[in-house]
């Protein structure tokens, strides 16, 4: 009988790959406790600060000083930025002034920088960690090159060319391509710059949905570097057994001189948790200058990197040094985690058509809970203090996996640091989408993969590769060129070819197709890579970036600021599309009507599909939902704007992925006067209930609040990942209210675990969920880190939520939107204490 072969199988095979990194023959190595003393590395100097920019001229008149016209700019940083911080231009975000900003992307721009020579044998190459995008480099007026594409590192032997005193720096900035679209690669780009065709950059920021701002800069940071007398280049550090502790150290040592001997010593320590440091020395030597070694080793009581809701995301530090005998030594660190990632078949077993789709972390089966992540800022202002917003948020909301997807780019190393501390897994996507890997330059595409695949292999958060976003033919010569790479240069992880691909899904039937929102109640797959939908930000950032008069305008006019921050620029008729689902909770008569009922419309569509996922396991085996973040401010499918500002949807979807939680699957969100019977479905990632008795209690409440069903069951034990309990069942009588709602939740003798509530026959009387009986709120701060709301009314309090729009940006709280019984009082933690308040749908705002 033939076996089986899944695609991964399949793939592999046709991409032929030579050996991968961690194959072949190891020599086993004993780690010794305690640390050793490591020498100081070669100096570096940061060339960031003190730059300066000006736009066109000669390359003649900028290499012999004409500079009168210049003003400062920031690198790391774009243009637009510099331009914005000189008052040259508005806001781009504010408006229609993205219009005046993209003009200047068209256009020549020059960098200078001036700078000490340093110490003798202290600075002998220049790198540049990223500039977006065609640009040409002098030093000193030599011309040291021409590059293309925005994510490789750009590296120039210099020391024959820096002087004593007083060394400048020159970069030319190329205008952004123009192409206007054909067909090629898609349809939907007929008529629209698809410059990034030509190069490979982040394409979000071409126009084709968010933003049309495709801007120019030195984006990275900018040093000069040392060179030592034998180099360690590239250490790439992975796990082989998990539980046991075992791995493999791989580095080339490079010399500057053809024979060479001397030390490498290592000391591995724990970075984010107390333990016991170890270490190992070696002697080694070469002949041919060059030599590559594979170690192999035991970390003596292991402690496993997992991801959110699994464990703690343990890391280690690696320090390795080699200390020649004669010439500089070099030092070199990083930081990893004792981590495996695996892919196995469903439990229908291989499928050639099918990718194996269950996640597999150190030997543990789960099903994976994400959201898309989306380019932090299209001014290419990437700031560890914005990366940590967004990813303390998803890691609150129990996201395990982003996908870094294909209209985006290989991530920043800040992101992956705060992604390994935070336990949040990433699928990283190759900067292709929409077939462009068929146009998309190969040699750029080709130095893309190849530098990034060994910039990042060594974090534990990231757990796939895939070739791009939605291509409909993810094959040829640039496809099997990043799977090979993914083989030759890493090989700890699966690669995709694209998603979806393989088993997965997108779908946009809701929204795009005006397909009403019980249409996501059926919505199922092995995985789900994209669904969701759009909803303009709250109202508190929409008054950031309207011009006052449009506050008070409704409707918004056709060539309105609002209108303008909609997907695709309202081209597409956003604006009624949105209209339709808004419908359904309020009339679309005022902005705050028809932000409020949109994000309604948000939450409302995207919940009930995370908890069928979860339910299915595990048939089904995870769903990334689109998406997280946004590039800047506008109506989009994000959950959390640009500011920092989660959205209703953000809230609901973080109960839908709590780890212990008890969720009714439903089959329409309407069932009026019609008896209906929804399963009740407990789910219970981690083993919360092991060796616990548990009891969940479900209730009905009719649209005067008063309840009309009970029902409660017990257990006590294991259930494993998924618990169908049975079902609640409401007869005719009882469905015949508008609107209905019904409440979960689950306690053990520790107390209630978790908790939710529904609403149905919202839309047969719009505005229903918030015409119901009022009830009366109290706050008050416990501490600095805890809040305490009460209901001091006679009725259930719907929708609790805090109001805080002054300081939502950064605030951050444990739980929002939920229900409150009467004369209930919840305990919440939040970020602060100060200046928060708290609404509900049928309660008045308080403040502390």
């Amino acid at each position: 009988m033939t076996e089986l072969l899944s695609l991964d199988q399949i793939d592999r095979e046709s991409f032929a790959p030579a050996p991968s990194p961690m194959s072949g023959a190891a020599r086993s190595i004993a780690l010794r406790p305690g640390g050793l003393e490591h020498p100081v590395g070669p100096p570096n100097l940061s060339l960031n600060g003190g730059w300066r920019m000006a736009e066109g001229g000669a390359a003649n008149e900028r290499l012999s000083g004409a500079w009168n016209d210049a003003i400062p700019a920031a690198v790391p940083g774009s243009i637009q930025t510099a331009l914005l911080n000189a008052g040259r231009i508005p806001d781009p975000y504010i408006g229609r002034n993205d219009e005046i900003a993209r003009a200047e992307s068209f256009k020549t721009w020059w960098l200078k920088k001036t700078f000490e020579r340093p110490a003798a044998g202290a600075g002998e190459r220049l790198v540049f960690g990223g500039i977006c995008d065609a640009c040409a480099i002098w030093l000193n007026g030599e011309k040291l090159g021409e590059r293309k594409g925005m994510f490789a590192e750009l590296t120039y032997d210099v020391a024959s060319l820096l002087v004593d005193g007083e060394n400048t720096l020159i970069v030319r900035l190329d205008p952004a391509p123009e192409r206007i679209g054909s067909g090629e690669p898609n349809d939907f780009f007929i008529g629209m710059n698809v410059g990034w065709l030509n190069s490979a950059v982040i394409n979000n920021i071409y126009g084709w949905h968010y933003i049309n701002l495709p801007t120019l800069g030195i984006w990275r940071p900018v040093s000069l570097k040392a060179s030592p007398a034998v180099e360690i280049i590239d250490p790439f550090i992975a796990t082989m057994d998990a539980q046991a502790g075992l791995l493999r150290l791989r580095l080339t040592l490079k010399g500057e001189n053809a024979g060479w001997r001397g030390r490498l010593i290592g000391s591995i320590e724990p970075e984010n948790f107390e333990g016991e440091a170890h270490g190992f020395a070696s002697d080694l030597e070469s002949s041919t200058g060059e030599t590559t070694e594979l170690l192999e080793f035991t970390v003596p009581d292991a402690q496993p990197w997992w991801p959110v809701d699994h464990g703690d995301p343990n890391l280690y530090r690696l320090r390795l040094s080699f200390l020649p005998d004669l010439g500089a030594p070099d030092h070199s660190t990083l930081t990893f985690g004792i981590r495996t990632i695996e892919m196995r078949p469903t439990p229908d077993g291989p499928n050639p058509e099918h990718y194996n789709w269950t996640f597999v972390v150190n030997g543990k089966p789960i099903f994976v809970k994400g959201a898309n992540w989306c380019t932090l800022d299209a001014l290419l202002r990437f700031e560890p203090e914005r990366y940590e917003r967004f990813l303390q948020l998803a890691k609150d909301s129990h996201m395990q996996l982003l996908r870094a997807w294909g209209s985006g780019m290989p991530e920043t190393d800040e992101f992956y640091d705060l992604a390994d501390r935070h336990g949040i897994m990433v699928m990283q996507e190759w900067p292709t989408a929409w077939n462009s890997h068929r146009i998309q330059p190969y040699d750029i595409l080709d130095e893309t993969v190849r530098h990034n695949t060994i910039r990042l292999r060594n974090h534990p958060s990231l757990v796939m590769w895939g070739g791009g976003n939605e291509s409909s033919e993810p094959f040829g010569e640039a496809i099997d060129m990043m799977g090979r790479h993914s083989y030759e240069l890493d090989g700890t992880r699966p690669f995709h070819r694209g998603e979806p691909w393989g088993g997965s899904i997108h779908s946009y039937h809701v929204f795009w197709q005006y397909h009403p929102l019980d249409y996501n109640l059926s919505l199922s797959a092995t995985f789900i890579g994209e669904f969701g939908l759009a909803s303009p930000p709250n109202y508190e950032t929409v008054e950031r970036y309207l011009p006052a008069e449009e506050l008070d305008a409704w409707p918004p006019a056709s060539d309105s600021a609002f209108t303008h921050h909609m997907p695709v620029f309202n081209l597409k008729a956003e604006q009624t599309i949105m209209a339709q689902y808004v419908a359904d909770f309020l009339p679309a008569d005022s902005l705050k009507n028809f932000i409020l009922g949109m994000q309604m419309a948000q939450a409302t569509g995207m919940r009930h599909t995370l908890e069928l996922a979860r339910a299915r396991w595990p048939g089904a085996t995870g769903v990334c939902y689109y998406k997280l973040t946004d590039n800047n401010p506008a109506a989009s499918w994000a959950t959390v704007d640009w500011h920092g500002v989660p959205k209703i949807a953000y809230h609901v979807l973080r109960g839908a992925y709590r780890p212990l939680h008890v969720c009714l699957l439903f089959k329409r969100l309407s069932c009026v006067g019609a008896p209906a019977s929804f399963p009740v479905v407990l789910l219970d990632d981690r083993g919360d209930l092991d060796k616990q008795d548990w009891t969940v209690n479900l209730r009905a409440f009719d649209s005067d609040l008063k309840p009309i069903k009970r029902e409660t069951f017990h257990g006590s034990g294991e259930q494993g990942q998924v618990a169908r309990l049975g079902e609640l069942a409401l007869d005719t009588g009882q469905t015949w209210s508008c609107p209905l709602f019904i409440t979960a939740d689950i306690s053990t003798d520790s107390g209630r675990q978790d908790s939710v509530f529904y609403w149905l026959n919202y839309a047969q009387a719009q505005g229903s969920l918030f015409r119901l009986p009022r009830t009366q709120l109290a706050i008050k701060a416990i501490d600095a880190s805890t809040a305490a709301i009460s209901n001091i009314g006679h009725l259930p309090a719907v929708g609790v939520h805090f109001d805080c729009p002054e300081i939502s940006h950064h605030f951050d709280c444990a739980d929002s939107y939920f229900w409150l019984d009467a004369g209930e009082e919840r305990r919440i933690a939040v970020s602060q204490a100060e200046g928060i308040g708290v609404a509900a749908w049928n309660a008045a705002a308080v403040r502390l």
